[in-house]
């Protein structure tokens, strides 16, 4: 009888055993989890603080010095190692995409991964067969060296200056819109216009310091409606995947608690409306002027900023 008695209790044993492994490594996973969740909002939290003792510095300074390198490399004012050299305009546009990116990294979960992934596909896939056959922008190259290039044809370094453009608009619209971003076809069609008028700006300036060309040229600043025709493309799609992409709760709450995310927004409207005004480009200074009252309407920038730096650094 205690034979049997052993024999039927070694097998509640072993499973006790392996019970107890098995809660010791969910345990060790549990724990592994908080501690790398931990170690996510610490990152993040530095890295607020870093955007947030250096605002006037990086949507202010940089792209101001931005646009008056740019301007002199284009008019051959500046020595060719200097000439738009590709990693100072690489370094200088990482700096001001600084802020978009700690404004919007607590929300990146795994789904926002993944469409942030499709739209770079999308950017990189678009942009090739732009260069490669003239559609949908039209026929355009570029003009001067922006780093190293993906199979000889468009920049590697592409996502950085295409996906802040239409997040920028997906913020600024989602903040202007209000309650009324509910609405889904409201929201879409403001975002999308939102993308447009950024590159009513973007475009004019870049052709006048030299970034790239149309070679049949265009009525809008050199700019062909081609362009345009292909940017109401590439903004739908681009905009439909952020929507897909992000949990807008999520993105509306960081929204309200992070004063900083548009400082890039702010920082393209400086750069490239001070390289409009240059070259009297005067209706895409304009639209940069009405950018410009968009942030100021959503209370994301104002000059108390550069007292509120000068202050810190000067320990008060």
């Amino acid at each position: 009888m205690a034979e049997g008695q052993l024999g039927n209790a070694e097998p509640e044993e072993i499973e006790d055993s392996a019970g107890s492994e098995v809660s010791d490594a969910d345990d060790d996973g549990s724990d592994a989890g908080e501690k790398g969740s931990v170690e996510r909002e610490y990152v993040e939290a530095r890295f607020d603080r870093l955007i947030r003792e250096n605002r006037f510095t990086i949507a202010v300074v940089f792209p101001v010095v931005g646009a008056l390198l740019l301007v002199a490399s284009s008019e051959d004012l500046l020595p060719p190692a200097l000439a738009y050299n590709p990693f100072l305009i690489l370094l200088g546009t990482l700096v001001m995409r600084s802020p978009l990116l700690a404004g919007v990294l607590p929300v990146l979960d795994r789904r926002a991964v993944i469409g942030l992934g499709a739209l770079v596909g999308y950017a990189y896939g678009i942009e090739i067969v732009g260069v490669l056959t003239g559609v949908p922008y039209g026929e355009f190259t570029y003009a001067i060296d922006l780093g190293p290039m993906l199979f000889g044809t468009v920049p590697v370094g592409l996502p950085v200056f295409f996906v802040p453009l239409v997040l920028n608009s997906y913020l600024l619209g989602l903040l202007l819109l209000g309650e009324r971003a509910e609405r889904t076809a409201v929201r879409l069609l403001t975002v999308i216009t939102l993308v447009l008028a950024i590159d009513l700006v973007l475009d004019p300036g870049a052709v006048a310091i030299g970034f790239w060309l149309y070679p049949d040229g265009g009525f809008y600043y050199g700019v062909p409606w081609t362009n345009y025709a292909g940017w109401v493309l590439s903004a739908t799609v681009s905009v439909a995947l952020l929507d897909l992409a992000f949990s807008r709760s999520a993105v509306l709450e960081r929204l309200r608690r992070c004063e900083f995310v548009l400082d890039d927004l702010v920082s393209f409207v400086i750069l490239w409306g001070t390289i409009n005004l240059i070259y009297l480009n005067w209706i895409p200074v304009a639209i940069a002027a009405l950018l410009a009252g968009g942030l100021l309407r959503t209370d994301r920038f104002d000059l108390r900023v550069s007292r509120e730096q000068s202050e810190r650094e000067q320990g008060v």
